[in-house]
C-alpha cells in the first residue's frame, strides 16, 4: 500500500557511505546501493511549534526513507513510500 509522507531531512545517508553507517542488517539489505534518509515526519517545524513540542514533551517522530534520489538536509520532502517489514523504514516510490 502506497502512503504520502512529509518530512524534514535530518540527514542523509550517500551509497558509498553505507558501509560505514552503523545500519541494521536489514536495513542494510533494503538500501544496498541507494540513499538511506533519516527525516522527521510532519515537514519542518516554526520555533514556536518547536517550542510548544518541547514544553508538551511531544517527541520527535523519526523515519528512514530507502531513495534512488539524494535529499539535502533541512529540506522539507513530500514522498510516495511503500512500508517495508523493518518498523519505521519506508522505500520510496516517487517525489512529490
Amino acid at each position: 500500500m502506497t502512503d504520502t509522507i512529509t518530512v524534514e531531512v535530518l540527514h542523509t545517508v550517500e551509497p558509498n557511505a553505507l558501509d560505514d553507517a552503523e545500519l541494521q542488517p536489514a536495513l542494510r539489505e533494503i538500501a544496498e546501493s541507494r540513499y538511506v534518509v533519516v527525516g522527521r515526519t510532519g515537514g519542518r517545524q516554526s520555533w514556536v511549534d518547536r517550542i510548544r513540542a518541547f514544553l508538551a514533551r511531544d517527541p520527535v517522530e523519526a523515519v528512514t526513507l530507502v531513495a534512488d534520489e539524494p535529499a539535502s538536509e533541512g529540506e522539507e520532502w513530500t514522498v510516495a513510500v511503500e512500508e517495508t517489514d523493518v518498523p519505521g523504514v519506508y522505500e520510496v516510490e516517487s517525489s512529490l
